[in-house]
């Protein structure tokens, strides 16, 4: 324990988090009801827990990932990096779908999202900077195309983000997408088209802000980019 780094503690931390959730949601799939109740409130339903462990199995897999990927491909992940990955995923799995951020915080699928297109944007400056100082590429890449691709890198992942709501929205008759109302009620026109878009303009704002802001600290020497490079470990 002596050895771990900051960030590993917080990705402990949030791995704990995620671990107990994870053992209360499936006590709570063997309490909750397979049908909504006639009368009264609206509850949440047995589908609903097996979703939400779903997501926590996958949360829990995607924060081992990064480990296991550096060990496989032999190089380190920038500390600055790999902590944005790991508090998204904790504002995103445990407190957006576990606690309710989504359904109880203004704009909190906003905020994310902006933040995912940033995050996403520092990714492509990491793999950019990881094929760049592989002896086997030669060319060395100018700040306009790194810039370019960590934009293009962060809105493609955010746009397969919207195929995979838009198509387990089908398969599991959810809302992510927020097609409906919380009634069930459909929405039509432009309105059923609002979160999806919007969704993607703030992964294209935060993704262009990181990109410009990335292009002019490569124009200039890159004093603090080397936070987000990868390393090889020899």
């Amino acid at each position: 324990m002596k050895g771990l780094k900051w960030t590993q503690w917080v990705a402990l931390f949030i791995f704990v988090s995620m671990g107990i959730s994870m053992i209360v949601t499936i006590f709570e799939i063997f309490t909750a009801p397979s049908v909504q109740p006639t009368s009264g409130p609206k509850v949440t339903l047995k589908s609903d827990y097996i979703f939400l462990l779903v997501e926590i199995i996958l949360g829990i897999i995607i924060l081992a990932l990064p480990s296991i990927i550096s060990r496989r491909f032999k190089f380190e992940i920038p500390g600055l990096v790999y902590l944005m990955f790991i508090v998204f995923l904790y504002a995103s799995i445990y407190l957006g779908t576990i606690q309710q951020f989504y359904s109880n915080v203004p704009h909190w699928d906003k905020i994310l999202h902006t933040f995912s297109g940033a995050m996403l944007g520092a990714i492509g400056f990491s793999f950019v900077s990881l094929l760049n100082a592989n002896e086997n590429v030669v060319l060395k890449m100018k700040p306009g195309f790194v810039a370019i691709f960590s934009f293009c890198f962060a809105v493609t992942l955010g746009a397969f983000w919207e195929v995979y709501e838009y198509t387990f929205d089908a398969i599991l008759n959810l809302n992510m997408q927020r097609f409906a109302l919380s009634n069930g009620t459909p929405l039509v026109g432009r309105a059923a088209l609002e979160d999806t878009m919007t969704d993607i303009i703030v992964d294209i704002i935060g993704a262009l802000v990181l990109a410009i802001i990335g292009y002019v600290a490569l124009k200039k020497g890159r004093p603090w980019m080397k936070q987000f490079e990868f390393k090889r470990k020899k």
